[in-house]
């Protein structure tokens, strides 16, 4: 029996990780799983583990107010330290490249237990962008026993940095596969409308927007581009899903609240955003998860980043990096609002990012990996 230890702390991790952890809980013959959450964003995190029905062994609850990376990675650290001396997993799986998965990993690899990387290999190839999941994720990489690359140009950028190619798996990206299972609870629900009022009205823009390196000067030039775009056009109607961190919400506030046509509302659960991406006519975010769901949703994306390690939304069509520059944010919106011939050619691509079963490869990956070594034993 192999004892699998994920541990996550943030939404999006949570969101990525739910198709394995539910693949891996039914392979009982051969795996026992054991969850582990750190807290990182333990307000954003804990309705998305009751929709995709994750069980947590373990929460180190390391949320504080203000809480610097410092901090995070400390706490987690000490915490995993504890929970891998007592639980003596055969691996630890972390996703993405979060100040959580670091050190989580950081924590195995001290302790000499297999890591296996969930999206491994995206590069910015820009310390700072995004800053720290730059780093991050290649420390990860280098400390990983199992790569599960989304894309053949991630697993490109691993081999070019010399890693084991025997740790290299090409899976697709497990969001896909959390999409398309919240896709089809909708159908069978039969919910396709979002749940705010009133947008039916309206072409709507989606926005997220939280990285730090938009702190400041570039969360205000998004939300100037935004109130511009609400003046300009009539029929569009923008709703901006704002973190809860108090860097990004005054931000956005400040310019944007009481405008009539712009509602800046607290992030939905996974099912009510779907439904939003769902509805929205174009989206403009930093989040690498939307990057990778929209083109399976028939979306355009304007990705409010200088660098995006998910080059291939772009080669495809699906997106535009349009930065937080004001101006080229609302010339590259109102093409999309202007022209149907260039909004129909970002809208009828493929989705390079998976077809759905990336979690069902990872956990053949896991089980090989240890099929292999259970006989040298």
């Amino acid at each position: 029996m192999i004892k699998v230890l994920l541990a996550f702390g943030t939404r999006p991790e949570a969101i990525k990780l739910a198709p394995l952890y539910k693949e891996l809980r039914n392979r009982t013959n051969n795996i026992q799983l054991v969850c582990c959450i750190t807290g990182q964003h333990r307000e954003l995190l804990l309705p998305f583990l009751d929709f995709f029905g994750i069980q947590a062994d373990y929460d180190l609850n390391i949320l504080k107010e203000n809480q610097g990376l410092v901090h995070i990675t400390s706490a987690v650290l000490g915490g995993m330290e504890k929970i891998l001396s007592k639980e003596k997993p055969d691996m630890v799986i972390v996703q993405g490249d979060t100040s959580s998965a670091f050190a989580a990993s950081l924590a195995a690899f001290y302790a000499k237990i297999p890591v296996g990387h969930v999206e491994a290999g995206l590069r910015s190839y820009d310390r700072f962008q995004p800053f720290p999941e730059e780093v991050n994720r290649v420390f990860i990489s280098h400390m990983a026993d199992l790569n599960f690359c989304p894309t053949q140009r991630a697993a490109d950028n691993l081999i070019k940095e010399q890693v084991s190619l025997s740790s290299i798996f090409i899976t697709g990206n497990t969001v896909i596969d959390a999409l398309y299972f919240t896709l089809k609870r909708l159908h069978d629900r039969g919910e396709d409308k979002p749940d705010l009022e009133n947008l039916s009205s309206g072409r709507v823009i989606l926005v997220t927007a939280h990285r730090r390196e938009s702190f400041g000067e570039g969360l205000r030039n998004l939300s100037l581009a935004l109130r511009d775009l609400a003046d300009t056009y009539d029929d569009v109607v923008v709703v901006y899903s704002v973190h809860p961190n108090p860097n990004v919400r005054q931000a956005v506030e400040s310019i944007l609240k009481g405008h009539d046509r712009i509602r800046v509302i607290p992030p939905p659960g996974y099912l009510s955003f779907v439904k939003l991406m769902k509805a929205s006519y174009l989206i403009i975010t930093d989040s690498g998860g939307i990057q990778e769901e929209a083109p399976s949703l028939n979306k355009p994306v304007l990705i409010a980043r200088n660098v995006t390690e998910r080059p291939e939304a772009v080669e495809c069509g699906a997106a535009r990096v349009v930065g937080t520059d004001r101006t080229q944010m609302v010339q590259e919106a109102s093409k999309l609002l202007n022209d149907p011939a260039h909004y129909r050619f970002m809208t009828t691509v493929s989705n390079p990012f998976g077809d759905g079963h990336a979690s069902e490869r990872i956990a053949d990956a896991i089980e090989a990996f240890f099929g292999v070594h259970l006989k040298d034993k």
